[in-house]
């Protein structure tokens, strides 16, 4: 014999430890080969170990008395102990591990009953064990001492393998996996729910198949997108919401896509059923003239009291089909909530995203937004993610939608466990739900439960599934449903009488019954809800309701204000470059030279933050600026310490955040709109470190931003900054597509601009937080104007004035005989080329606003004019781009009927910019002559 006591290794150390005190108090109780070597110690059977423990290894000898220390134990188990024991409990540590890693693989997760894989992992003879190792005692399962490994075997099989497959294995955290391996084993991942606790999930049950029922019944063929298969969610939100009370929780705020979702509207967030089917009904059209979305669309605010008497507001966001992308904006409302509350442990609102799996699997800004989850200027303290799992993608099965085994694998680059549980289990899906719960609140990270179910119909309710999956149709129709198979299980003595049963039944179909009346009857009133009062003193609507705002400050306080930005820690080291901006900034301030446009920014924010409106701005480089304009993060040479001086103005100042995002586009515009919908009072901007790149955001800009208000009534004051010009740069650091943002203009929905001075983004920003009149706004920003001297403004025109909408030129208008009209860089272009060329015939307007258009500025500027002087719009982008088209659209051929308009830009073109620098300045140079008519 040859093993030691060092070759079993501290974990089997552990088990020699606990077999030693089963052999103290019964000898006969552990194997024979043990029972020798314990009694060739030479000691009378004692309730200690003669072993030593993992923290004396270095020092067993003299902690034991040396007769029984460890080198002197080693000995005699190197000549006692046999190898075959060590060895077969180490096969069994690695059984017990692999249960840990890969039960879940062997789990009954789907509803239907289809058969999984084998896995050779999880079998005894995988590990050289065989059947006759099941009666021997081994070390297994924490907590629970020695066992036959038939007992340790059939608790792995439990706990891993039966209705809930858990992956965790993947997470760094040792103290996470060990939290869940001792909760899941100790219970076998099952909970001892009480009489009351199963009624509730019995009534959620049957609450959600009622409504769905009757809705069929009742609207026959109508599309609802049925929750039919996967009731089960129900109960699932309900106790996840009260357990998450109990965890301190007084916020929830949910996104989700369509399924299912009006069964949630009613049954998790209150919406009174009779609001429900009067859309199904559709009988006020009036009402809803190009406006308005889909019954199964809307979101609903509520306040839910739970059992414990604890009071949370429920909100769920309004989505349109495109499934995914509202979990952005989930987030972003969640954190401007924390933030409104002061909830910096991220604990009081907790975000809840439901997903279906095929859009889980396909989708990429799932990625974009769980990426989101523990960055600093991003978490909020863990979602809880629900798949709604299918198993199907409207006709497309899992082995054409994805390349990997399950929905949710792309969620294991998080820290985060995944629960899978079979959804026709209800007891199992309550149990992962309070135990995801209680992980969130332990560590503060993301967790994901599968919700393994089906869809009793197709992808609506017209549509024919068997079609494309005959044979998972015929199984999903000969199976009871979630409700009936669970009351099975329940009724019985001692359980839930089959009465109680029925009046649960017939109390939720007397409420349907009921509410239908009352949605039919002429009387009918819908149910208001006005919870939260952040919106109260905004509003939206046409541009006559925006009031007049004053922008402007005094010079003294816009001085020192500017001055604050530029004190630093005693003995900071600012880069050199930082350094010299400083001087000329200091400069600034005293009047000495005119402002840039970093300044004209920096003291919006200044302005705002000492005004008690807090600030949040994100992007690619938001810190430093992608052209090295910004400053607002400093960074010691020396240290790396950083300072941001705009969290230093005044001690009673409101929050100023700026965070350089991810290299995400969707995720982080989308998170910034969720941010605005809920931070009225705030200023909050997302910039591209590129306009052009803003095209991966298009569907939160279709989708939300430009048409949330129509379809919702939702309002939202994002600022939206995109570096546009024509620079040399080539097709995708030109153009920021400004004409696909003027096609979604549309009854005042949004505010597109220009600009060409410091001191308009000055005012602009601050208009945009102190008018009452909330609306996006989309900000086409410079690159070489930057530092271009002549786009300067003196301090003045901060303490003066207010935004202009259109720029008139000072020229003496008898004297003109053409006037370009145009927006942003190019305006500079044309004036280099007039007095270069004396052209003092030649007016130059800028049109700072593109939308809403500004025709009563525009016709009081060009009124000035003679009748008939041509008007010549001048943009740099192609013909077939820009606000040309837009313009042409609106304004006509005619300006207000006098004036005769054309236009002169590039070629029209398929890409918006030459790859050339030369030709570029080819192109730009032609297009400035043929403005003045010269070429």
């Amino acid at each position: 014999m040859t093993a030691s006591i060092e070759g079993l290794g501290g974990y089997n150390l552990g088990f020699a430890e606990e077999l030693y005190a089963a052999y103290a108090q019964d000898p006969s109780s552990v194997d024979a080969e043990w029972r020798a070597f314990f009694a060739e110690l030479g000691e009378a059977p004692q309730p200690t170990s003669p072993f030593p423990r993992r923290s004396l290894f270095g020092a067993a000898g003299a902690k034991n008395g040396g007769g029984n220390g460890h080198a002197a134990v080693a000995s005699v188990a190197s000549s006692t102990l046999g190898e075959s024991s060590a060895a077969r409990q180490a096969a069994v540590d690695r059984l017990v591990h692999a249960y840990r890693s890969s039960g879940h693989m062997g789990a009954e997760l789907d509803p239907l009953g289809r058969g999984r894989p084998p896995v050779p992992e999880l079998t005894l003879a995988h590990h050289g064990l065989d059947q006759a190792d099941l009666d021997r005692p081994y070390s297994g399962l924490r907590g629970q001492g020695i066992q036959p490994l038939r007992n340790i075997l059939e608790r792995l099989q439990s706990t891993y393998s039966r209705m809930i497959g858990a992956q965790y294995m993947h997470l760094d955290d040792p103290a996470a996996r060990d939290w869940l391996e001792s909760r899941m084993e100790a219970s076998q991942n099952r909970s001892d729910l009480s009489h009351a606790s199963k009624l509730r999930i019995l009534e959620k049950l049957t609450a959600a198949e009622q409504f769905e029922q009757f809705i069929h019944t009742n609207f026959l063929g109508a599309k609802r997108f049925s929750l039919e298969g996967g009731e089960s969610l129900i109960p699932l939100l309900d106790l996840a919401i009260e357990r998450a009370a109990r965890h301190g929780v007084q916020e929830v705020v949910i996104g989700m896509a369509h399924r299912g979702r009006l069964n949630v509207l009613v049954n998790v967030m209150g919406k009174a059923p009779a609001d429900v089917f009067r859309e199904f009904q559709d009988t006020d059209p009036e009402n809803y003239w190009g406006r308005g979305d889909v019954k199964y669309h809307l979101g609903h605010q509520t306040r839910d009291r739970t059992r414990d008497g604890k009071e949370v507001l429920l909100t769920l966001c309004c989505n349109p089909s495109h499934l995914e992308f509202v979990n952005p904006i989930v987030l972003g409302r969640t954190r401007a909530r924390q933030d409104e509350r002061g909830d910096q442990l991220r604990a009081e609102v907790m975000p809840v995203i439901l997903h279906g799996d095929a859009a889980f699997a396909g989708q990429g800004i799932v990625q974009e937004t769980l990426n989101l989850s523990t960055l600093q200027g991003y978490a909020t303290g863990g979602a809880l993610h629900v798949i709604v799992n299918n198993q199907i993608g409207f006709t497309t099965p899992p082995e054409s939608s994805r390349s990997c085994t399950y929905a949710t694998d792309v969620a294991r680059m998080l820290q985060a466990p995944i629960f899978h549980v079979n959804g026709e289990d209800p007891e199992s899906v309550a149990h992962v739900a309070q135990l995801a719960m209680d992980f969130r609140a332990a560590f503060h990270q993301d967790v994901f439960i599968d919700l393994y179910c089906y869809r009793r119909y197709g992808h609506n309710e017209g549509d024919e599934p068997a079609f494309t999956q005959p044979l998972m149709y015929e199984q999903i129709r000969q199976r009871k449903t979630v409700r009936a198979a669970y009351l099975e299980r329940l009724v019985g003595p001692g359980k839930i009488s089959s009465d109680e049963a029925e009046g649960l039944r017939a109390k939720h179909q007397e409420r349907l019954e009921g509410e239908l009346a009352r949605s039919r009857g002429e009387s009918f009133e819908r149910q208001e809800v006005t919870i939260t009062q952040r919106w109260v003193r905004f509003r939206g609507g046409p541009r006559s309701r925006r009031d007049p705002v004053k922008t402007a400050l005094p010079k003294v306080l816009l001085s020192a204000l500017l001055e604050r930005t530029l004190d630093y820690p005693e003995g900071f080291a600012a880069h050199r470059t930082v350094t010299k901006l400083r001087d000329q900034r200091r400069a600034m301030a005293r009047g000495e030279q005119e402002l840039d446009w970093g300044a004209g920014e920096a003291l919006a924010f200044a302005s705002l933050v000492c005004e008690k409106h807090a600030v949040r701005l994100s992007g690619q480089d938001a810190g430093r600026g992608t052209f090295s304009h910004r400053h607002s993060v400093l960074h010691d040479q020396k240290t790396g310490a950083v300072h941001v001086p705009l969290t230093q103005m005044d001690p009673q100042q409101a929050r100023f955040e700026v965070w350089d995002s991810p290299l995400s586009e969707c995720g982080v515009l989308g998170f910034e709109y969720g941010f605005s919908l809920d931070s009225p009072q705030s200023l909050v901007l997302w910039e591209a470190q590129f306009g052009d790149f803003v095209n991966t955001a298009q569907v939160i800009i279709d989708q939300f931003i430009s048409s949330a208000e129509d379809k919702w009534g939702h309002l939202s004051g994002l600022v939206m900054l995109l570096p546009h010009g024509y620079e040399g740069q080539g097709p995708e650091h030109s153009s920021a597509r400004l004409e696909r943002f003027l096609q979604l203009c549309a009854e005042d929905n949004i505010q597109v601009v220009n600009l060409t001075t410091p001191a308009q983004v000055f005012h602009l920003l601050r208009r945009q937080v102190l008018d009452r009149w909330r609306k996006p706004l989309v900000m086409m920003t410079p690159k070489s104007l930057l530092r271009l001297p002549a786009a300067r403004s003196p301090l003045s025109e901060f303490s003066e004035g207010s935004f202009q909408s259109v720029i008139e030129d000072p020229r003496e208008p008898k004297a003109v005989k053409r006037v370009l009209l145009c927006s942003g860089k190019v305006y500079f272009d044309l004036v280099a080329y007039r007095e270069e060329h004396g052209r003092d015939d030649v007016a130059i307007l800028r049109m700072e606003q593109l939308y809403p258009i500004p025709s009563g500025e525009l016709e009081e500027v060009l009124g000035r004019y003679a009748d008939r002087t041509p008007v010549v719009w001048v943009q740099e982008e192609p013909w077939n781009m820009g606000a040309w088209f837009f313009l042409r659209a609106n304004l006509n051929g005619e300006i207000f009927r006098r004036l005769p308009l054309s236009c002169v830009s590039r070629d029209e073109s398929a890409s918006p910019a030459t790859g050339s620098h030369a030709s570029h300045k080819l192109e730009q140079a032609y297009l400035v002559q043929q403005a003045f008519g010269d070429a």
